[in-house]
């Protein structure tokens, strides 16, 4: 599987395509012998595996789609702390098969399309983290 080097790189599809996910996980062939993702405060089976939508929702506009990956990159990076260092982000095309716990996105039919490089998640960092300095990922302290 190729792999993805630059936020550039990665916003380059999201404005033409509606079925790409980013994920955080071992990889595709982890997860092809998984088929589904776990709620991890239930232990209940998903149905698909949980992602983040790379589409650009039309509230967003003509604003950057650079920034628009780079906040679906960041928002779950606290998942690579959580789950140690095999954990990594890829691109994925599949099917919206229904909402997860947190609302996330569960995706069946998955086609890996790419890696992304660790420096890609740590330029995401960089750029959200330069929009507004007190702003984190999803896994925000109380």
């Amino acid at each position: 599987m190729p792999t993805t080097d630059s936020i550039d790189a990665l916003a380059v599809p999201v404005g033409a395509r509606t079925d790409l996910y980013i994920r955080w996980s071992r990889g595709p062939d982890a997860d092809r012998a998984k088929q589904g993702s776990r709620d991890a405060l239930t232990g209940v089976e998903l149905p698909g595996l949980s992602a983040n939508a790379l589409m650009v929702e039309p509230w967003w506009g003509d604003r950057s789609r650079r920034v628009w990956a780079a906040r679906r990159l960041y928002d779950y990076q606290h998942l690579q702390e959580r789950h140690g260092d095999q954990t990594r982000a890829w691109v994925l095309a599949g099917r919206e098969c229904g909402r997860g716990p947190d609302n996330e996105p569960l995706v069946d039919s998955v086609s890996p399309v790419a890696w992304v490089s660790p420096a890609v998640a740590e330029e995401a960092r960089r750029t959200i983290e330069q929009l507004k300095p007190d702003w984190g990922s999803l896994e925000r302290p109380p």
